[in-house]
C-alpha cells in the first residue's frame, strides 16, 4: 500500500501533468491487404458503400480494382470523385448527395488527404440537419453532431502525408470565406484503416516529397507543442527517424516497398501524435493553401526551418534530445535545423515562399489568419498577428 506521504504527493502533482489521450483505430498493414476490403465493410454492416475519392485517382485501376473486387465478393459499390486538392464545402454537399441518392450505407475513404477528408466529411453530414460549418472545430460544436447519423467509415490512404486516415477531423475550404476549416468529430476517426503500401508504388517522386514532408511536420510540431503527452512525443520522434531514413529512398526509387511501407507508418504516427497540438507552420499553411491553393505537405515543407528558428528558445532542449535520436553528429538544435534544410535540398522543396508563387501581396491578411487559425495555441511560442508576419516575412526572403 503507498504511504499517506506518497498519495500527497500524488495529489498535488503540477497541474501540467495533465492531458486528455485518445488512440487510433483497427489498422490492417501491410502489402497486398487491400484484399481485406469488402470484409472491412461487410464487418461494419455496410451493404452497399460509396467509395469517395479525388479524380486523378478515380481513373486508376488501383480503384477499378477495388470496385471489382467488392462487386465479386457481393459488395456493390458506388464512385463519387467530385474533389479539389483543397477539397471545398461544395464538394462535400454533393458527395451526400450522392450518399443519398444511391441509397449507400457506409463510406470508403480512399485516396490522399484530400479524398480522406472529403470522404470522412461526408460521412459525418448524410445524418444531420444542421450545415457543415456548424461542426467547425471550436469549442464544444462537435456536440451539435447527431452521432446516430455519422457513416461507418473505411479508410485507405494512398499517399503517406496527412495521416487523415487516423484523425478525427477533416480539413475543408469554406469558399465564402476563403479559410481552411477544421471540422471535427470523434465518430469521424474511420473503424477500419487498410494501410498497403503497394497502392503508394505509382506516387510520382515530386508528390512523394511532399507528402513526406507533412508527415514530418506533423511529427515535428507534435513533437515541439507544449502540454503533457509522454506516448504523443514518443511516437513522433519514431515518426522521424523513419521518414529520416526512408523518405529520400522512397522519392529516389518508388517501387522500394520497404521504404513505401515505412513511411506509410510515418505518415499515420504524425497524425496520431498531433492531438498533443501542431503550431506556426501550420497556422501559416493553411491561409496560404486556401488562398493560394498550394499543396499542404509542400507549404509545410517551405515554412517549417523559419518556424524552428522562431521557437528556438523555447525548443533548444528537445531539439538536441531529437537529434540524439536521430543519430546526428554533435546533437543540438543546430543539428536538426542543418539536416531539415539538406532534407529540402535533396528532395527539391523550395527555399522560399516564391517557389509555391506565393508573394507578400496578402501578409498582413494572412498573419491574422495564421494567428487566428485553431493550431497557432499549441505553438511553443505565443504567436499573433505580429509574430506570423515575421515567420511569414522570412520565408519570404528566406532568412532562417
Amino acid at each position: 500500500m503507498p504511504s499517506d506521504s506518497s498519495l500527497d504527493k500524488a495529489q498535488t502533482l503540477p497541474e501540467n501533468l495533465k492531458g486528455n489521450w485518445n488512440y487510433p483505430t483497427q489498422m490492417i498493414f501491410g502489402p497486398g491487404r487491400i484484399k481485406n476490403l469488402a470484409q472491412a465493410c461487410k464487418a461494419l454492416g455496410m451493404t452497399r458503400p460509396l467509395l469517395v475519392t479525388d479524380p486523378g485517382l478515380a481513373g486508376l485501376p488501383m480503384v477499378k480494382d477495388a470496385l471489382d473486387a467488392n462487386a465479386a465478393e457481393g459488395l456493390p459499390t458506388g464512385l463519387f470523385s467530385a474533389v479539389k486538392p483543397n477539397p471545398v464545402g461544395k464538394n462535400v454537399d454533393e458527395g451526400v448527395a450522392a450518399y443519398k441518392a444511391g441509397g449507400h450505407d457506409g463510406v470508403i475513404a480512399f485516396g490522399g488527404g484530400s479524398g480522406l477528408d472529403c470522404a470522412k466529411a461526408v460521412a459525418l453530414m448524410v445524418g444531420q440537419s444542421r450545415p457543415l460549418w456548424d461542426f467547425e472545430d471550436k469549442g464544444d460544436n462537435w456536440k451539435r453532431v447527431d452521432p446516430a447519423g455519422v457513416a461507418p467509415i473505411v479508410a485507405v490512404p494512398t499517399t503517406a502525408g496527412t495521416g487523415s486516415e487516423v484523425g478525427r477531423a477533416s480539413v475543408i475550404v469554406d469558399e465564402a470565406t476563403h479559410t481552411k476549416k477544421i471540422i471535427f468529430h470523434p465518430k469521424m476517426l474511420p473503424a477500419t484503416v487498410i494501410s498497403d503500401p503497394e497502392l503508394t508504388v505509382g506516387l510520382p517522386a515530386h508528390i512523394t516529397a511532399a507528402t513526406g514532408m507533412d508527415a514530418l511536420a506533423h511529427c515535428l510540431e507534435a513533437y515541439c507543442a507544449p502540454g503533457y503527452h509522454p506516448m504523443a512525443e514518443g511516437i513522433a520522434v519514431e515518426g522521424m527517424r523513419l521518414v529520416k531514413d526512408w523518405l529520400p529512398a522512397a522519392v529516389k526509387d518508388g517501387k522500394d516497398l520497404a521504404a513505401r511501407a515505412h513511411m506509410l507508418a510515418a505518415a499515420s504516427m504524425g497524425a496520431t501524435a498531433f492531438q498533443k497540438g501542431l503550431g506556426a507552420i501550420h497556422s501559416l499553411s493553411h491561409p496560404v493553401g486556401a488562398l493560394y491553393d498550394t499543396h499542404h505537405g509542400l507549404t509545410n515543407a517551405v515554412f517549417m526551418p523559419y518556424v524552428l528558428a522562431f521557437n528556438r528558445p523555447a525548443i533548444e532542449d528537445r531539439m538536441t534530445r531529437l537529434a540524439a535520436y536521430l543519430g546526428l553528429k554533435n546533437p543540438s538544435f543546430d543539428a536538426v535545423q542543418a539536416w531539415i534544410l539538406a532534407l529540402r535540398e535533396e528532395l527539391k522543396i523550395p527555399a522560399t515562399l516564391e517557389g509555391l508563387g506565393v508573394d507578400g501581396a496578402r501578409i498582413d491578411e494572412i498573419a491574422q489568419m495564421a494567428a487566428d487559425d485553431p493550431t497557432a495555441p499549441t505553438n511553443p511560442i505565443p504567436a499573433g498577428a505580429a509574430e506570423m508576419r515575421q515567420m511569414f516575412e522570412a520565408a519570404l526572403e528566406g532568412r532562417v
